[in-house]
């Protein structure tokens, strides 16, 4: 499926470089200087929210308030991906906000019956709908927004969970969401610019346990065997720092390896 989205006419410096910042990166929970799974893509006359963890909301005012939104995309349902969006909820209906359209809203089957469940208090449904305007991902979506091209793909995590190729001007971002290592991800990103590759597991080969997330290592693998230009590791483990998951990445990939420090902001191309 693919579509053309404008949320208003685009100013002059809306078309500065397509850049990923970071809102946080932390898994299970936030700490007290790093919120969950969030992150702005900016450029070619787009805003996206990818992923609205626990946190994140608050760092993404310091760059775009809700209503400047263009788009939000969302990996997947647990709740470090996407518990911020319960707030946004509120904060597009009931605050300070005067929302002129739904803002688009990208996830995984089921999105807006999960939102309304946790936002419905009473026996009426709680209008999810007038604050985002739900589209379901699935494998092989497409989008535009703006300039932006947003490809997802289907992943391996357990639930539904989606990877995304965004494209802009000829440059590249992979975002790999929650994920196993598999060749979904590994095509999606393959020859990218940047790979923004999850490396939560500290899982040892052996312990027969199922593998929903990378490693290190594996975080490494994937970017060398999708030629990646650049690596950027993120969503690392609590028992591993994030100097290791870096250096340990870097054993399988010889690119550019860097960590996706929160409020941390890079060039994509």
């Amino acid at each position: 499926m693919s579509r053309d989205l404008a949320r208003g006419a685009a100013t002059t410096d809306d078309r500065r470089p397509f850049r990923l910042t970071v809102l946080g990166c932390a898994t299970p929970y936030a700490t007290v200087d790093n919120p969950c799974s969030g992150y702005l893509v900016s450029g070619g006359g787009a805003r996206v929210w990818v992923d609205a963890g626990s946190g994140t909301l608050a760092e993404l005012q310091r760059h775009v308030r809700l209503d400047e939104l263009d788009a939000i995309w969302i990996s997947h349902l647990h709740a470090d991906h996407s518990a911020d969006l319960l707030t946004a909820y509120y904060g597009l209906l009931f605050a300070d906000i005067r929302l002129t359209a739904p803002i688009p809203l990208y996830g995984p089957p089921g999105t807006a019956d999960r939102l309304a469940h946790f936002l419905t208090n009473t026996g009426t449904r709680s209008p999810v709908e007038s604050a985002f305007a739900v589209e379901e991902l699935h494998e092989g979506h497409r989008v535009r927004v703006g300039e932006l091209t947003l490809t997802s793909r289907a992943v391996e995590h357990g639930i539904p969970a989606f990877a995304v190729r965004i494209e802009s001007a000829g440059r590249s971002l992979v975002y790999s969401g929650d994920t196993a290592p598999c060749p979904a991800l590994t095509n999606l990103a393959e020859g990218c610019d940047v790979l923004l590759c999850e490396a939560e597991s500290d899982r040892g080969p052996d312990t027969g346990e199922e593998q929903v997330h990378h490693t290190p290592e594996d975080t490494g693998d994937t970017a060398r065997s999708a030629r990646a230009e650049r690596l950027i590791v993120t969503h690392v483990g609590r028992f591993v720092t994030p100097e290791q998951a870096v250096s340990r990445a870097a054993t399988r990939y010889a690119g550019p390896v860097e960590y996706a420090t929160p409020g941390a902001s890079f060039t994509v191309g």
